[in-house]
């Protein structure tokens, strides 16, 4: 009886948030902008991620190559080791580890960067488009502008709402004008 109750309470709760939504809404200029489609769409998201992509393929080159001398070393070492004395495959074989150990450093360090370079350039970029959002919304008298994302923040929205082609044409004529 008691979850009855509290589940009632809590549907009442639910339509009077709404009821008090659609009052303050109504009538107010309240537009959404497809923020996948802004991201991808917004040509100073593309030019960063060509820069980071660029790093990023200079970074696997380094990897590649690290990963090859330590393959070469163990390949090497498989060849010669028969005919090497104990003292020397000691020796060959803490150099190995002590490349392996380098390439793995080497690795996880590369990785951690490019995480570091990802999250900077994408908080960049992020930064550049609410700047952008927050000028054309004062500039046109929008309330509020919200954000439809992948995951469906919005549930429903009237086409006539989306804005997106507008802001990203917006934000793309002053990325290009700087």
């Amino acid at each position: 009886m008691l979850q009855r109750i509290l589940v009632g309470l809590g549907v009442l709760n639910l339509l009077f948030v709404i009821f008090l939504g659609v009052l303050f809404f109504q009538g107010q200029n309240v537009v959404y902008v497809d923020s996948v489609k802004l991201m991808n769409g917004y040509k100073g998201m593309q030019d960063a991620r060509a820069a980071y992509q660029q790093k990023a393929g200079a970074w696997k080159a380094n990897i590649d190559t690290l990963a090859s001398e330590v393959q070469k070393q163990i390949f090497t070492y498989e060849k010669e080791s028969p005919r090497m004395s104990a003292k020397e495959r000691q020796l060959s074989q803490e150099l190995i580890r002590t490349k392996q150990k380098q390439f793995t450093d080497y690795q996880q360090a590369m990785n951690t960067q490019a995480q570091q370079e990802d999250s900077k350039m994408t908080g960049e970029v992020v930064t550049q488009v609410n700047a952008y959002l927050k000028k054309y919304g004062e500039a046109n008298g929008y309330k509020i502008i919200l954000a439809a994302t992948e995951y469906g923040n919005i549930a429903y929205a009237d086409e006539g709402l989306d804005i997106t082609e507008k802001v990203l044409e917006g934000l793309n004529n002053e990325y290009v004008g700087k």
